[in-house]
This record gives structure tokens, sequence and C-alpha cells, in this order.
């Protein structure tokens, strides 16, 4: 039985599932393939890296830097979130918080990071031999948001967020043999999706990148239609989606500390309905 973690990640929403993988590695839970997408991404690297409590300050301090995120950055780089600051100054093994790769490396795991080509608008999947000591490029791109960052470029190729052209990828664990998967959102789980701000950001990024501006447009369709899906998979027993029963007022892109302490907690309870799911469907 193959079994999958999916963090889809969700800006500073993803601090629920930090909450989430800090009780796994708690109760030294693992899992055979772990999905990352934008910030889930970076919660999954920290995970299979065994730093627990590493993203919780990641998302609760170092994120109200101005270096992280601030219109500042925008106005001088064009970007918002500093992506080279986050995986690059921050977590480089002489960074204020060192990733440790050998962990991640020596892991049994396997990792999946998706990222959208931007040219092309389709879904690429980084695996681990993508990532390298001091190289955690496929995480920035995994992580850029269309016209809030600059896509971000690897090998001449430029990259936006995962979710532009796999949000929801339980088709791709299901494709890769998994038999249970674990599904992680950062909002709640009934909530339907809109196009809303999406629509605006992709006509920002239209002319220069028009496929990956179409996939944006899009994003909330694939969204329900995979949240349907899973749903269905979820009353068979091969599912479970773990979300929270409120968002405590976090936002993508919003900072409030004390809402986002409530959120993490939130996602730590959370965590033990995922023990039950593998417990049970192992009788």
């Amino acid at each position: 039985m193959k079994t999958a973690i999916i963090d889809p990640g969700g800006g500073l929403r993803g601090i629920y599932a930090v909450g989430i993988m800090d009780y796994l590695m708690d109760q030294k839970i693992t899992f055979d393939l772990g999905i990352g997408i934008s910030a889930g991404s970076a919660n999954m690297a920290s995970y299979m890296s065994n730093q627990r409590g590493r993203n919780y300050i990641f998302y609760t301090q170092y994120a109200f830097r101005k270096k992280y995120m601030s219109f500042t950055n925008y106005i001088l780089h064009r970007n918002f979130i500093n992506l080279d600051y986050v995986y690059s100054t921050l977590s480089n093994s002489n960074g204020e918080n060192p990733y440790d790769y050998q962990t991640l490396k020596n892991n049994p795991m396997e990792m999946i990071v998706i990222a959208t080509n931007a040219l092309t608008g389709e879904a690429k999947y980084f695996t681990k031999e993508d990532i390298e000591q001091d190289n955690y490029d496929v995480m920035k791109a995994s992580s850029c948001l269309p016209f809030i960052c600059q896509p971000y470029f690897i090998d001449g190729i430029p990259y936006y967020d995962g979710a532009l052209s796999d949000c929801i990828p339980i088709q791709k664990a299901l494709d890769l043999g998994c038999d249970r998967i674990v599904l992680i959102l950062s909002r709640p789980k009934n909530e339907i999706k809109t196009v809303g701000l999406d629509g605006i950001l992709a006509s920002k990024i239209a002319k220069k990148y028009p496929k990956a501006a179409e996939k944006f447009t899009k994003r909330s369709d694939v969204y329900n239609e995979a949240i349907a899906l899973a749903k269905k998979l979820e009353k068979k027993g091969k599912v479970i989606i773990i979300a929270p029963s409120s968002t405590m007022k976090v936002k993508t892109l919003k900072k409030k500390r004390k809402n986002l302490i409530k959120l993490y907690q939130l996602g730590y309870q959370d965590g033990e309905k995922i023990k039950h799911f593998l417990e049970n469907s192992m009788n």
C-alpha cells in the first residue's frame, strides 16, 4: 500500500499544514510520497527533513520582516515576496535557519514539487533529484505567484506558482500508484472557490504569458473539480481531506500573528484525524 500526503499551499494560511506536520513528526508518522505546491513545498521540505517547528518560525516571525514580504520589495524589485531571501538567505547552510538537506536526501520518501511553466502553462513536476544543498530553486519557482512576483527562472525557463497548472494533485498521486491519500487544504472543505483575484492577476500577465494567464483564470474550476473527486474517494476510504473549520481570518498575504498562531494550533489538533485514518485503513 502506497500512501501520499499533499499540501497545496495557500500563502500564510499554510501555517495550518505546519501544525499538522508538526503533529505528524511528534507521532513519527511518515508517508511514501509527499507533494507540495507553493508554501506547501516549503512545509513538505521541512517535514521531510524532520525539522519540527522550523516552518512555524517562518510564518510567525520571518514573514513580518520587510525583507521577506513587503510593498518595499515590490517597488524595488517587482517581487512582493523575496523568494531568494526565504529560500536562500535564511535557508542555506550559512543562513539564519538552515535547511537540513542531508536528512531530506536520506529520507526514503519520494518528493514532488509542482511549478507552472509560464510559457506553456503546463505543470512541471520537480523531484528530490532537482534539489541540492543550498539550491532550493524549485521551491522558489513553485511559490512564485503571478504579478505578485516576477517569474522565477530555472535553466532558462520562467516558472510561476504550481497552483496554476495542478492546484490539487489528487490525480497525480493516483497515477503514481497511491492507494491512500492525505489531502491538506488551507480553506474549509466545502468552500467553493471563485475566480476572484485570480482573474485580476491573470490579466496582468496575459500579454507576456498568455497560456499561464489562461490557466490562472481556470484555476477555480480545476480546484472545485479536484475537490469533488477527493470527496468521492473519501467516501470510498481512499482519501482523507483535512481542512480548517475556520481560517481564523488569515488570508494569503495578510499578516496577524495571533491569528496565525490560532490556525497553527487548529492544524496540530486536526493532525490526529490522519493518525486514525491511517490506522483504520490498514484494517
